[in-house]
């Protein structure tokens, strides 16, 4: 029998700009979603009665967002850009001689973390945080001039992609003009301002978001970018640390100038993607592949995930599918250090089911090392290995209408499987369809899937042969071993 699931949210408390935290963050992100977790994913999690996969093929109704969906975004795929990092020079200029390659790969969408200057005062060390901003309308000197950075959105847009800015609005650094109006932040009893309460970073403040005055610049700042340099959307860092009002605002009248795409860092306020965000981080698939990789989780916690989340994202919206980001790279580790050898079986789990998933700067290259969040450290780029791996998963998505974000793509049915680690899952739209059988353990295992009304023939994705699936189909699997079919 299958289900049908659709849809899907991420429980857990995202790490508000982990960012900006020493490297003992991550353990306190981690007591965070623990806590945020509904009674059912508590009794996952402590070896308790699991909650039951619906067996109706019915999908439940559910609520309608109201964001805007731009036509560009239906397939697309984003790539994650740390401009210090990229180069040995760390500027615009240099990162614009990377486009072609980047075009090459099939990415469209660039997300550039923040740009800004950043703050001297309470800076974390030599270099200091990306997100600690000390003027929300100006360009970091260190990457280059206003100028360079309009000149590459112009190139970017000229080859096809589009362009988000990762936008910090729940704090600024400690010498941003701002701070000169105390009323434009949180203080204390004595009207100090103060940092984000309930947080270890020191090197920014927490913004008052009771006081109109400051709202209004905020958006005002926001505009600026999309009007003067035509920036088509933003990721917003700690996104449920801002007012949902305010997001809202913000939405409509950006809105007015342009069509724009939202990514919000949170994945705890759905409200967001009722009438600002198009997508929020997938922070529960990202930990139980984690899991998986550990030999902690099998395929049923897959099921059950999006068992739950089919319940809460509005239709419409969707999670930011991720193995790795700035965050995790830094703090937690590589991929390679949290995932081994199941690096390319998560990546293709990531790049298949509901969602649009993110690449960031150096995954191509097989990046194996943890990039400094305060100091300057370089990404090699001697070894390009991944490239063709990744830019045959985007093109898999691409060509492929099953797999698109949103409700442009088709919905996951998981199928049944003789083996908790064997994983099976279809997803058609239209005429299109997809199947992915994965082994999610570093074991060899022999099992079979039930197939049922999707029995047919198939062409292998990685090998390109015609391929008969039968109602049961009895497969072979080596250690984290998938096959990916699709409708000839």
């Amino acid at each position: 029998m299958k289900c049908l699931i659709a849809a899907f949210i991420c429980f857990f408390m995202v790490s508000a700009c982990s960012n900006n935290a020493p490297p003992d963050k991550p353990k306190e992100v981690e007591e965070q979603m623990e806590q945020s977790t509904d009674k059912a994913a508590n009794q996952e999690e402590r070896g308790g009665e699991q909650p039951a996969v619906p067996q109706s093929n019915e999908r439940r109704a559910m609520k309608v967002s109201q964001v805007q969906i731009p036509e560009w975004s239906k397939n697309a795929v984003i790539y994650e850009v740390n401009v210090r990092q990229y180069t040995e020079e760390g500027t615009f200029q240099a990162f614009a001689e990377h486009l072609p390659r980047l075009k090459e790969l099939g990415v469209d969408v660039l997300w550039f973390m923040p740009i800004h200057p950043i703050s001297e005062k309470n800076r974390n060390g030599t270099l200091g945080s990306y997100y600690a901003i000390q003027d929300y309308k100006a360009v970091n000197p260190e990457y280059g001039t206003a100028e360079d950075f309009k000149a590459l959105v112009d190139q970017a847009h000229e080859m096809g992609f589009k362009v988000l800015l990762d936008w910090v609005a729940n704090h600024t650094g400690w010498d941003h003009v701002w701070t000169e109006e105390a009323s434009w932040y949180t203080t204390d009893s004595e009207g100090q301002i103060v940092h984000p309460p309930g947080t270890n970073w020191l090197d920014v403040a927490d913004l008052n978001f009771d006081n109109e005055e400051m709202k209004a610049a905020m958006i005002d700042a926001m505009k600026y970018w999309v009007s003067k340099y035509d920036i088509d959307g933003f990721r917003a860092d700690y996104a449920n640390g801002v007012p949902v009002p305010f997001w809202e605002e913000a939405r409509k009248q950006l809105e007015q100038i342009k069509p724009v795409y939202m990514l919000a860092e949170d994945d705890k306020v759905l409200e967001l993607l009722d009438q600002s965000f198009n997508a929020n981080y997938g922070w529960e698939l990202y930990h139980i592949t984690n899991d998986i990789a550990k030999g902690e989780k099998d395929a049923s916690h897959v099921k059950h995930h999006f068992t739950r989340v089919e319940r809460l994202y509005p239709e419409g919206t969707y999670p930011l599918n991720f193995i790795t980001n700035h965050d995790e790279n830094s703090w937690t580790g590589t991929e390679f250090e949290r995932l081994g050898d199941a690096v390319e079986a998560m990546a293709v789990l990531n790049f298949t089911v509901p969602g649009i998933p993110l690449i960031y700067s150096g995954q191509e290259a097989g990046l194996d090392k943890r990039l400094e969040f305060f100091e300057k450290d370089n990404i090699s780029w001697d070894d390009l290995s991944m490239q063709s791996f990744y830019q045959d998963l985007i093109r898999l998505k691409k060509e492929n209408e099953a797999l698109w974000n949103g409700s442009s793509g088709g919905y996951i049915y998981f199928l049944e499987t003789t083996d908790p680690k064997l994983l099976a899952f279809e997803r058609t739209k239209n005429e299109n369809t997809v199947l992915v059988i994965m082994n999610l353990s570093a074991a060899e295992i022999e099992g079979e899937v039930s197939t049922q009304s999707i029995a047919g023939t198939y062409r292998s994705f990685t090998q390109g042969e015609m391929t008969a699936i039968e109602e049961r189909y009895a497969v072979k699997l080596g250690p984290w071993e998938y096959r990916i079919y699709v409708s000839p």
